[in-house]
């Protein structure tokens, strides 16, 4: 069981645009690093409210549910908000807030020993960092230089913590694999 932070980054370190959205990403056009076999280990996904936002809305998850298990399948997901959020028919969707540390025991329940896939965003990432409870940074590079927007990972974390345990490149992205010491 890991807990693992994989997501599409601009090439200066950006998650989203300044107006949080992805759009720029789905620009890039050609292969895509795929997910399905990240996405065989992985029992449960988390993700921060802009991030759960920005798909519900993208994808009209709130008027075409249906659509949901295409992208998540069947797996918990957990969304850290502090406010309410609409949560799409038959999703298992939990909003939660608070400290990760408190979610921690929750979502590893979940897991059944398969891996958690923290989704984005950057912040929410740094607390599982924080929390000691991330084991494994993948980073898919874009070709895209973006001037502001969401910050990858709003956090000092030194190379003595890192161990770079894979590199790929896949159509024009590369895709970089770190492992986090704790």
């Amino acid at each position: 069981m890991s807990i693992i932070f994989n997501t599409a980054t601009s090439v200066n370190g950006f998650l989203a645009d300044e107006d949080n959205s992805l759009q720029w990403l789905f620009d890039v056009g050609g292969e895509e690093p795929s997910l399905d076999p990240f996405l065989e280990t992985v029992s449960v996904l988390v993700m921060g409210s802009t991030t759960y936002e920005w798909i519900l809305e993208h994808e009209n998850l709130l008027t075409e549910p249906e659509k949901w298990s295409v992208f998540f399948d069947a797996r918990p997901m957990f969304v850290f908000s502090t406010r309410e959020l609409p949560v799409p028919e038959g999703a298992d969707v939990r909003v939660v807030n608070g400290p990760v540390e408190r979610q921690l025991p929750a979502i590893l329940a979940a897991a059944g020993g398969g891996d958690v896939w923290v989704q984005g965003g950057g912040d929410l990432a740094g607390q599982f960092l924080d929390a000691r409870a991330l084991d494994r940074i993948v980073l898919s590079v874009a070709p895209v230089f973006l001037e502001t927007g969401a910050p990858l990972l709003p956090r000092t974390l030194l190379s003595a913590r890192l161990h770079l345990a894979s590199v790929e490149r896949v159509g024009r992205f590369a895709v970089l694999g770190y492992d986090v010491k704790q």
